[in-house]
Formats: C-alpha cells, structure tokens, sequence
C-alpha cells in the first residue's frame, strides 16, 4: 500500500498563508543565497491546524551551514511572528543541508518526511527525489525507536516544571509522542500511516486493546487540563516502560 502525499495545490487556511509568506521573505532576507528550499510540515501542511493552538512546523535546507547565526536569525523570526501573527503558539524550526538530504543514509528520514508529511513553499522541491513510500517498520522505528530518550527528558521537565504552563506543555509533547509511538507499534500490521496522535491511540487499540485504560490516560493529558505531577509521572513510568520493551521485542523480532 502506497502512502498518500498532501496536495501541494490545496491552499493553506487563510490564517496561515501571510504567515508563511512572511516567514519566506525573513528566511530569504536572512539567508540569502544560502537558502535552498523551505518547507511546513504538520497540522498547516495538512491544513487541519487550530489558531492558538497549533505550531508552524518549518525546514530549512541550506546549502552550506548557518550555524554561527542560527539563534539570532531564528529568534528574529519568532519575535516578529509574536508581534504579526499571534494566533501561531510557536515557530518550530528544523535545519538540514542539500547534501544530508541527498544521502542513502536519509531515505526514511528526510526522504519520507519531505514526501509523505511536507509541502514546499519555496526553492527547488526535494521531495521529488524520492519515490512513494510504503508502511513499513523501517519508518516507524526510524520515528518513534528515541522513545527512551523522550520518556527520561520529559519525565524531568515535568518534575522541574516551575508553573502549570510549563507542566502542561511538557505533558502535552510527552503525550503525544506515545500515542505516536504505541501507533508505530502496529504499522507494520494497519499497512497505514497516521500522524493525529487521537487517531494513532485508537488504531493502536485495535491490536492492543488491553491498554484501553493508558491510552484514555495519554488523550486527557492531551487537553488544556493540568494533571498531578505525580499522576503523569506514573504514566509515563508504566507505561512508558512496557512501550520501550514492546520496541526492544518488535525490532528484535523483525530488525
């Protein structure tokens, strides 16, 4: 089963398309001849996003490293989005050069991220250097196999958080990225590809139903309701650790 692309041609929402323009001419004054393409990927790619809500997910390929002026030039950019666009939450930066990207070593990683999950909005259109993908437990794992990482990070952000503002994002990230992950868990059996980490719940219940009450668990701390430190601590220590072994097991299993 081939993988479906989001249609270049669908405009974005009209909250989003002056914001995207405005992020292009800033990139392009910034970066100059550096710049290669730009891309959004995401709710505005897939044009489902929520003001005030929802992230502008960006990625820039240069053709050389901007390094030395990354922060300055990235900070800019978010200050005048604060100003000019403040129904966006936040400015969600990814950077890579022409050449990782037009590497073997990149094909389930920047390759299917350009294809499936991406839209170009300016420059020459990497995404046309890889063919359609199929699902597969390559790229689930590619995606989701850091979630040991995540867990150990965010299980400290929220045992630091200062106020519920910073406790409610980081439960919010955390949640969704297993949802995401317990949903590659089954890839390879739905032969599907979702990035809603609602619907990546439920189609992971399809295989896992015994876990109906985790995922319940994972979908309220989804919602604007700050949960007790001590609940979503335990969370994520149960069943964030059966999800890692099951990760462990799957790739054992099938390498």
């Amino acid at each position: 089963m081939i993988l479906t692309t989001i249609d270049p041609a669908q405009p974005f929402q009209p909250q989003y398309s002056k914001a995207i323009d405005d992020l292009v001419t800033f990139l392009r004054s910034g970066l100059g001849a550096n710049l290669h393409s730009v891309y959004i990927f995401g709710s505005v790619a897939k044009k489902t996003a929520t003001p005030h809500r929802s992230n502008l997910d960006v990625i820039v390929v240069t053709q050389q490293s901007f390094a030395q002026n990354r922060t300055a030039l990235i900070n800019s950019i978010r200050w005048r989005f604060q100003s000019s666009h403040a129904h966006i939450t936040e400015l969600s930066f990814k950077t890579a050069l022409v050449s990782d990207i037009a590497s073997l070593d990149s094909i389930f990683s920047w390759g299917f991220l350009l294809r499936h999950c991406a839209v170009c909005v300016y420059g020459e259109n990497l995404s046309e250097c890889f063919g359609d993908y199929e699902p597969s437990w390559e790229i689930a794992k590619h995606w989701n196999m850091d979630v040991e990482d995540w867990l150990a990070v965010y299980r400290h952000r929220i045992v630091r958080a200062k106020n519920d503002d910073e406790h409610l994002k980081a439960q919010q990230i955390i949640a969704k990225k297993l949802l995401r992950a317990s949903y590659s868990l089954v890839i390879p059996r739905t032969k599907g590809w979702h990035d809603d980490p609602q619907i990546c719940g439920q189609e992971f219940l399809r295989y896992y139903p015994m876990m109906q009450l985790e995922i319940e668990r994972l979908s309220i701390l989804l919602s604007n309701r700050v949960v007790a430190k001590r609940s979503v601590i335990g969370l994520l220590d149960s069943y964030g650790d059966w999800l890692v072994k099951q990760f462990k097991k799957t790739e054992f299993r099938i390498g």
